[in-house]
């Protein structure tokens, strides 16, 4: 994918897009994005959860996730150290722990990681292959799958207008 047309697909990217360009092209293929129809479902989840490409850190502080046992956040200052990071924000110890462990970083000790486009990327491709997110872009299941990542539909007409230019950009 070249910078053009992810600049296409994500609207308002801009110069971010020669940055995540390759990163993104090289984590929908690990991670089996491999159709302009689940691509463009990834890049207008990608677009909405990292604010088109400006946010691979979480904007809140991360408090708000301390305690959180289901998150695995059992240590003081979890929510704050694995608060959400990378492009579908990975968020909690127990995400950290298997997400590190696929793709082979120690994000426990570094969780800073997710943060660079290549972690970053790599960490959204993770997450979409781990929750099995296919199947709802394969299915064109848009709704089903902003609930799968969000829980609910949080940005959902956000989220659709992403979806479409995507789709646009990428013939789907």
């Amino acid at each position: 994918m070249t910078p053009e047309l992810l600049q296409d697909a994500i609207p308002y990217s801009g110069a971010r897009a020669f940055a995540f360009a390759a990163p993104l092209t090289n984590a929908m293929a690990e991670f089996g994005i491999n159709t302009p129809q689940r691509q463009a479902a990834f890049l207008a989840q990608v677009a909405h959860e990292s604010g088109s490409l400006r946010y691979t850190l979480e904007i809140a502080s991360g408090d708000a996730y301390d305690g959180r046992a289901d998150l695995g956040n059992l240590n003081p200052g979890d929510g704050r150290r694995f608060k959400g990071r990378g492009l579908l924000q990975v968020t909690g110890r127990a995400n950290y722990a298997k997400c590190g462990a696929a793709l082979g970083l120690d994000l426990l000790r570094a969780p800073e990681l997710l943060e660079a486009p290549a972690g970053a990327c790599r960490s959204a491709g993770w997450y979409w292959q781990a929750r099995s997110l296919n199947q709802y872009a394969d299915k064109d299941a848009f709704g089903s799958l902003t609930k799968a990542i969000n829980g609910g539909y949080n940005g959902l007409d956000e989220r659709c207008a992403a979806w479409r230019a995507a789709c646009k950009a990428l013939g789907a």
